[in-house]
């Protein structure tokens, strides 16, 4: 049988992206296409919506009647609506891939809080290029030593909320866990004026928002003569559609517990 999945999220564009992912897949099904209330797309075809033809499933704005199947949550949203629906997940024991970004470190502390009770996997970015770049960048950081300046750039289309991006911060994080630093310390957004000489234990993430820039992230390690720059750049959305139905049938053996997207591709 195929893994049922519901998608939140699902008239947005990535909604679309996975559900598109979903109909080219064999061994997944939506079961539920939820959409915000108040939307006019509610009752519409969710496959239609998202452009992948008839599915004969429709956009509804409640997700608590449909997670009695056995099915995995996949969550597009934002915060205060990925919260609402990771709590209707915890409630009935749902596995729920978050790939929602822009929490506060008190909505952090409650999605830790909320997984104790159902399998959560909460990743800034479903890409598995990004994934492995995250493990990649903590060994270089370590490797080059304190002597390397860093940099974090990250692009994306001017429809993008919120800034520095999650997986630039995923980024930063993992370098300064390597370096033994507070990112929340070390870390600067942006600079202007006649700011000093910069200091060799700040880590730097800076944000562009042009046209449709669908994501793009570089890390430079700048030394006294040299520069490493690592880049990963997303030429689509699927390829984040195709990384959540990978989490998704990896989470749905999991138990109870805070997950990583590094935790399904086992590169812990």
């Amino acid at each position: 049988m195929p893994l049922e999945l519901i998608v939140c999220g699902a008239a947005g564009r990535m909604g679309g992206a996975v559900i598109r992912a979903i109909r080219q897949a064999g061994d997944v099904a939506l079961c539920a296409a939820i959409d915000k209330p108040g939307s006019p797309r509610l009752g519409r075809d969710a496959g239609e919506v998202a452009g992948a033809g008839p599915i004969g499933v429709k956009l509804t704005d409640r997700i608590e009647p449909h997670l009695d199947r056995r099915a995995v949550v996949i969550d597009f949203t934002n915060p205060a609506a990925s919260l609402g629906y990771l709590k209707a997940a915890a409630r009935a024991a749902r596995p729920i891939v978050i790939a929602t970004t822009g929490f506060s470190a008190g909505q952090r502390a409650a999605i830790a809080r909320l997984a104790r009770r159902t399998p959560a996997l909460l990743a800034a970015n479903t890409s598995l290029g990004v994934a492995v770049l995250t493990g990649i960048v903590g060994r270089v950081a370590r490797a080059l030593g304190d002597d390397y300046d860093i940099e974090v750039i990250e692009a994306h289309h001017r429809f993008k909320k919120d800034a520095p991006s999650g997986t630039a911060l995923a980024l930063a994080g993992a370098v300064a866990r390597a370096l033994g630093r507070d990112l929340d310390r070390v870390s600067v957004s942006g600079r202007k004026g006649l700011v000093g000489e910069r200091t060799r234990r700040e880590i730097a993430l800076l944000s562009v928002r042009a046209g449709d820039i669908v994501g793009e992230h570089t890390v430079i390690f700048g030394g006294i003569g040299e520069r490493l720059e690592l880049t990963h750049r997303a030429h689509s959305r699927e390829t984040f559609a195709r990384g959540a139905l990978r989490a998704a049938r990896w989470l749905a053996t999991q138990k109870p517990g805070l997950y990583r997207i590094e935790d399904a591709l086992g590169l812990k």
